[in-house]
This record gives structure tokens, C-alpha cells and sequence, in this order.
């Protein structure tokens, strides 16, 4: 292997459990120098997931999510075969209280299709709160907010933040509102829900990719007021223990 590949994994094993900004884009650079060297580099990528999640037991992190990507985008099949073995349903636990299948929504982020995730998060949430397909209202009251089961919030949140790179997320959203001294104005610009004191129209003035601020998605309707993101910024799931990434 040239030193220049055993240098990258060497700094990435270094900075993998770092959790800052700075570092997740160094950490994001380094997975796609790495990748770049085609098999033996993802054959490297893999055999590191697997030491942090199986061997060690590594509390999750961005960069599980990062790796894994750009493992199941890969077209080997030794690696597709590995990846299926070890981790079948991707590396965050698809937990569920409500028998919900969130493996469309993995899916969905792990392609970065922001647009589709959004969509079945907003499925997902009115499942949970007891709103089927026959149900005419398609939006969540507070009261509904407070009946959520913590374990499906926290695996849509996980799911989100992990395959975002900790860009996207409830808790994401939830950390800017409180570091704004809980001001709903000052959340909607700085995540892009507001321009100018304008309200983003749904759905073609959102943005739909990895351009977009941080905390922009998923969305929630703010234009019905702040009840009903406010039960959620307040839900109990935030005070459980191992939520961050």
C-alpha cells in the first residue's frame, strides 16, 4: 500500500471518535481519499467499521455513518456479501416501538434523496401517532407530539444525524433552538426555514442536499405556530441517556 493510503487511515483512526464540525468534513475527506484507491481502500474502510462497531463496540458516530455510504454504494459483491452479514440493517439500530420499518428511511438517507426522507419521516411520525392512510389530517397536533414513543424518535433522529454527518436531525434543530436562548425567529434563519423574515415556501424553496444549512431538515410546519415543534423540542426522548452520535 503507497504511504500516502496507510497515512489517511492512520489520521482517520486517530480523529474517528472526534465529533465537531472541523472534523467531521476531515473525517469525510479522508473516507473519500481512502475510497479512491478502489477495493483496498473500501476493504480498509470495512475492516475498520467492523473493528468500531463488532470488535470494540465503538459508540456510534458520524463517521460509522460516512463509511457505511460509501460502502453500500459499492459494487463488489465480497463487500456488498460482508456488509450484509455484519450489518444488515446498516449501523444504526432500527428500533421501534410500533413495529414501524424504518428501512426505507435508512435507505433513503443513505442516498441522500433529503426530499423521499423527509416524506417518510413525516409517514413515520403520523403512523406513530395513530394517523393511517385513511385519516384525513395529514399534520400532527401537540397532543399527539406527547404521545411519540422516545425509542421511535430517537431511531428517526439517529437515522437522520448519522447518515447526514450530524448536518440534519430533531436534536440538531433542538441544540441550535436551545443555543438561541429558545428564540423561534432566530432558529427559522439560521436554519433556513426563514429568508429575510419570509417564510421558505414547501417544497421548492427548501433545499434538498447537502448545501443546505445545518439543522434545514426534516422539515416540520412552523406556519401552523410553534406548538407543535415546541412538544417536540420538549419531548422526554431528549433527556434519555446514549443520544448523542
Amino acid at each position: 500500500m503507497p504511504d500516502q493510503f496507510k497515512n489517511h487511515l492512520s489520521i482517520l483512526r486517530k480523529i474517528a471518535h472526534l465529533e465537531d464540525y472541523f472534523s467531521i468534513n476531515q473525517q469525510t475527506e479522508l473516507v473519500k481519499k481512502i475510497s479512491s484507491y478502489n477495493h483496498p481502500g473500501l476493504i480498509a474502510l470495512l475492516e475498520l467499521l467492523i473493528e468500531r462497531r463488532i470488535t470494540n463496540k465503538t459508540n456510534l458516530s458520524y463517521i460509522d455513518g460516512t463509511i457505511f455510504k460509501y460502502l453500500y454504494s459499492s459494487k463488489a459483491q465480497n463487500i456488498q456479501t460482508k456488509i450484509n452479514k455484519y450489518f444488515k440493517e446498516g449501523v444504526v439500530a432500527l428500533e421501534s416501538s410500533n413495529n414501524i420499518n424504518y428501512i426505507p428511511l435508512q435507505e433513503s438517507l443513505i442516498s441522500n434523496n433529503f426530499k423521499q426522507a423527509n416524506q417518510l419521516t413525516q409517514k413515520c411520525l403520523r403512523e406513530l401517532a395513530g394517523l393511517n392512510h385513511q385519516n384525513d389530517r395529514q399534520w400532527l397536533y401537540f397532543t399527539d407530539i406527547l404521545n411519540l414513543p422516545s425509542k421511535d424518535l430517537k431511531t428517526i433522529d439517529m437515522l437522520w444525524k448519522i447518515y447526514s454527518e450530524g448536518q440534519f436531525g430533531f436534536s440538531i434543530q433542538r441544540n441550535i433552538w436551545l443555543y438561541n436562548d429558545q428564540n423561534w425567529d432566530k432558529l427559522w434563519h439560521r436554519i433556513g426555514w426563514k429568508i429575510n423574515n419570509i417564510a421558505v415556501r414547501y417544497p421548492n424553496e427548501f433545499v434538498w442536499d447537502n448545501t443546505a444549512p445545518i439543522g434545514h431538515l426534516p422539515l416540520f410546519n412552523q406556519i401552523r405556530g410553534v406548538q407543535v415543534i415546541s412538544a417536540l423540542f420538549e419531548h422526554p426522548v431528549w433527556n434519555m441517556d446514549n443520544l448523542s452520535a
